[in-house]
């Protein structure tokens, strides 16, 4: 159960209620995340920032290696929420989760999605140099933004208990299987 509670619009102050509309004009709907970062509306345009960043990333990447990386650091950082967010969105795409096909472009994103968690002081050069064979410095900056932001939600779901959305619940992952550090990507080149 969630340690914060979720800003309800019926009982929400004026300023709140037109964040809240703000929300559902922008994104559809509000998410449980989205309605308990309600209590704070700059801390809300903060962490909605990723939108504008996937934006940026999404062009370069696709949607699904987007996703991936997303995914990678969601796992990494052992985000219920978030790596059943991805989840639905893997499956959606129409990939199994636990047999995902990765080139070696595919893996040096996931391996930097992964290891921008784990520890963002030990990205090797191998990896970096590889990365910049791929991307440009404008997309590498905003990669790593993306993915900082992405730990931002990851932290913040993990940290408050945000419940996982009913919408998620046919996607939900196990933590104890999902967590337990064996990888499901499969790639034609070891990992780095």
């Amino acid at each position: 159960m969630s340690r914060i509670s979720q800003v309800m619009y019926e009982e929400a102050s004026p300023e709140l209620q037109a964040e809240y509309t703000r929300v559902v004009e922008l994104y559809g709907s509000v998410s449980n995340m989205k309605a308990t970062l309600l209590h704070s509306p700059v801390a809300l345009r903060a962490v909605l920032e990723w939108y504008t960043l996937f934006g940026k990333v999404k062009p370069v990447l696709g949607k699904r290696l987007s996703i991936l990386f997303c995914n990678a650091i969601s796992r990494e950082n052992a985000c219920t929420l978030c790596t059943t967010y991805m989840q639905k969105e893997i499956v959606e795409s129409g990939e199994d989760p636990e047999q995902l096909q990765l080139d070696d472009r595919d893996t040096t994103i996931v391996a930097f999605g992964r290891q921008l968690a784990a520890d963002p002081n030990r990205v090797s050069g191998e990896l970096f140099d590889k990365l910049r064979g791929y991307l440009t410095e404008t997309q590498i900056v905003e990669l790593t933004v993306f993915g900082a932001l992405m730990i931002v939600n990851n932290i913040f779901n993990s940290a408050l208990q945000i419940d996982v959305d009913e919408n998620l619940s046919a996607y939900a992952i196990d933590p104890d299987i999902a967590f337990s550090g064996s990888s499901h990507f499969h790639h034609d080149k070891e990992a780095l």
